[in-house]
């Protein structure tokens, strides 16, 4: 594959939150690419680093949030250095995202057609009015809402409804990639599942490039063709969400695996993983999930793993991937 196939290249990301007790190191070392028109998802639990690799790939990093090191190629060009002023001509038009809570990205006093339009107006200067209200209108439908909705407000909207909004926006720019962060929290099964296959209806559609995160493996699985597994902060794992589901190399993903019920084949009891994720004040030395992991030996305690590639297109940071002893 050659490197213009790649809409997004993540070289050595490192970011860190600075507080006062010193750097919460949120996202250490992480690389990775997005293939122009796939679909990949980010997984792990909560405070894995997963949304701060969203933010460091949009700059919208807070106040205390600072990128320390690596680069972030869109179409070939490393956003990292570049000043707000550039970052505008950037977001929304080649990178959008669609933020976890619906309520909190929509104003509440603006419609929703004209908080579309803003965007639009600074992205696509040159098209009309009747142009832009006929986009607009293709946006909701595309996303399954009814042109009619676009002149009401966020809050005369459902649940599952902003969201189907939030998406429109995402995509009123024609962006290369969307980054999806867990835009189905909060909503019931019935409209989740109906919003997971709109967008993946939509991202085959349009032939864009998505990152979809969640805390959630089975949603994952349904819409990403490959998957990174976070812990820590860290990149664990990451390849073919096949390989992934069946052929889990990083005792994390495999605990994961054995965490997920399945409603087909033989019943297996679930294991629980014992313990709890590492301060990310002070992450322990080696690698970060040996203190939770039945296979860690000296080594694992003192010396970081490598994030290599074990076999052809799947990539795992492990001394004993599959559980192998050295």
């Amino acid at each position: 594959m050659s490197m213009t196939d790649n809409i997004l290249e993540v070289k050595n990301l490192t970011m860190h939150y600075k507080t006062r007790k010193g750097p919460v190191y949120a996202v250490d070392d992480v690389s990775f690419v997005v293939r122009r028109g796939e679909s990949i998802g980010l997984v792990g639990e909560s405070g894995c680093g997963k949304t701060s690799i969203a933010l460091s790939l949009m700059k919208l990093l807070p106040d205390n949030a600072e990128i320390k090191a690596g680069e972030i190629h869109i179409n070939g060009v490393d956003i990292v250095p570049l000043s707000e002023r550039a970052l505008r001509d950037i977001r929304w038009k080649q990178i959008s995202m669609v933020f976890q809570a619906a309520m909190n990205s929509l104003n509440p006093v603006y419609t929703v057609e004209d908080q579309i339009k803003e965007a639009m107006h600074y992205h696509l200067p040159r098209m009309s009015d009747e142009e832009m209200n006929s986009k607009i209108d293709n946006l909701f439908r595309m996303a399954g809402l009814d042109p009619a909705m676009k002149s009401q407000y966020p809050h005369q909207y459902s649940g599952g409804m902003r969201q189907r909004a939030v998406v429109a926006m995402a995509l009123s720019c024609d962006p290369n990639i969307v980054i999806a962060d867990e835009p189905t929290t909060a909503l019931d099964v019935i409209v989740q599942d109906g919003l997971l296959k709109k967008m993946r209806e939509l991202q085959r559609q349009l032939n864009m490039s998505m990152i979809y995160i969640s805390h959630d493996i089975a949603v994952i699985a349904e819409v990403s063709e490959r998957v990174g597994v976070m812990y820590a902060g860290k990149m664990v794992e990451f390849s073919t969400t096949v390989n992934i589901f069946h052929h889990p190399m990083h005792p994390y993903t495999m605990a994961l695996m054995s965490a997920f019920p399945s409603i087909v084949g033989e019943k297996t009891e679930l294991v629980v993983l014992p313990g709890e994720p590492p301060d990310l004040l002070d992450p322990p030395p080696g690698c970060r999930f040996h203190p939770r992991c039945p296979y860690a030996t000296s080594i694992c305690k003192e010396k970081e793993p490598e994030f290599r590639e074990y076999e052809e297109g799947h990539f795992v940071a492990c001394w004993h991937p599959g559980g192998e002893q050295a």
